[in-house]
């Protein structure tokens, strides 16, 4: 789909062609703002099937995406099981798209900042593509996600000595001065991530309430903007809720709410390093779709987290990380009504 680039920051606008994802005039993050209509089709369980969805570019049709909606032992709870992915998480989905246009600009090298399974992610798609990648980690990350990375062996990582908004500007910083394309959590992976809110309409579309682990907000702004689209296109009856989902040791959004006011940063201190985000990227459009659908955010502690981790292992015999149960343990805690879906993410490099 053919589209143009606007700063979310100063209001910008750029050429489809613009090779980089920050704005040159304040540094803001670029949003892909698609031009014309797009075609309403049935949706369908099938990741390629969105690529009319996708900034114009020559994909390469790699298997991911379709993850299992699974009917939880809970009437009506469903778990979206983004262990599936190859890197085991739902990076996969924002990856192809980025790495996809870092090929199309003519970059050799990409580079972007991780608490570790972006990292993962970026890596193994630039292997796939022939690009470099160098990557860098926040001291919260854990070594078994960074022993994966290392193993893809062309990717270089650089342990920084700060938390994940020190590792984005050591990656922001490494972009401009080594002609690197800048990945992450930025416009592009939207546009690949936003897929998920769409295979989960296709499959339930009475859903009422979608819970999103959040560490940048990039996914949470995704499915914001995935349900405007469906919206626009005629193909979403009510609108969900969506539930932002954080660790209470790391939590602005909820701060933020609580205050009515803007997303300040914390000192992440929680133990789970996917969501261990002081300043997400995306908050404020966070906080809009909160506002937006109904929706709310809501806390879990490090304790509660574990505890679902490992009562997730003995329900179903599938292993993810704190992070990747957030959202079912907070679905416990608010104890909604209605049918709802936990977007699990993580990987399974842990031990039961």
């Amino acid at each position: 789909m053919r589209y143009e680039l606007v700063c979310l920051k100063c209001g910008k606008q750029y050429p489809m062609y613009f090779t980089r994802q920050l704005c040159d005039e304040c540094g803001g993050i670029l949003e892909v703002t698609y031009l014309g209509r797009r075609k309403a089709e049935p949706l369908k369980k099938d990741f390629w099937s969105y690529e009319p969805f996708f900034p114009d570019s020559e994909y390469k049709h790699y298997k991911l995406g379709n993850t299992t909606l699974l009917p939880a032992t809970e009437e009506g709870l469903f778990l979206k099981l983004e262990t599936e992915n190859p890197t085991k998480s739902f990076k996969d989905r924002g990856s192809v798209v980025e790495i996809a246009k870092a090929l199309e600009y003519g970059y050799d090298e990409v580079v972007c900042a991780s608490t570790g399974n972006m990292a993962y992610s970026v890596a193994y798609y630039a292997k796939l593509g022939g690009l470099k990648a160098t990557i860098f980690v926040s001291r919260n990350a854990s070594w078994l996600k960074i022993r994966n990375i290392r193993e893809t062996r062309d990717a270089k990582t650089i342990r920084v000595n700060g938390d994940f908004t020190e590792a984005q500007r050591r990656a922001i910083r490494y972009s401009e001065r080594n002609e690197a394309f800048l990945v992450g959590d930025y416009g592009y992976r939207k546009e690949g991530q936003k897929t998920i809110l769409y295979e989960i309409v296709a499959e339930l579309p009475d859903v009422r309430n979608i819970f999103i682990p959040v560490g940048n907000a990039t996914l949470f702004s995704a499915s914001y903007k995935a349900l405007k689209e469906l919206r626009a296109l005629g193909q979403l009856g009510g609108t969900p809720r969506l539930i932002a989902v954080q660790a209470s040791l790391t939590n602005p959004l909820t701060v933020a709410l609580q205050r009515n006011g803007k997303v300040r940063y914390q000192k992440p201190r929680t133990d789970a390093g996917a969501i261990a985000v002081g300043y997400p990227t995306y908050g404020d459009q966070a906080i809009e779709g909160i506002k937006a659908t109904g929706g709310t955010a809501v806390d879990v502690t490090d304790k509660e987290m574990d505890e679902e981790r490992k009562a997730f292992y003995r329900e179903y015999g599938l292993q993810v990380e704190m992070a990747g149960v957030a959202s079912l343990a907070a679905f416990r805690k608010s104890k909604v009504e209605g049918k709802s879906v936990a977007v699990i993410t993580g990987g399974n490099t842990l031990k039961p």
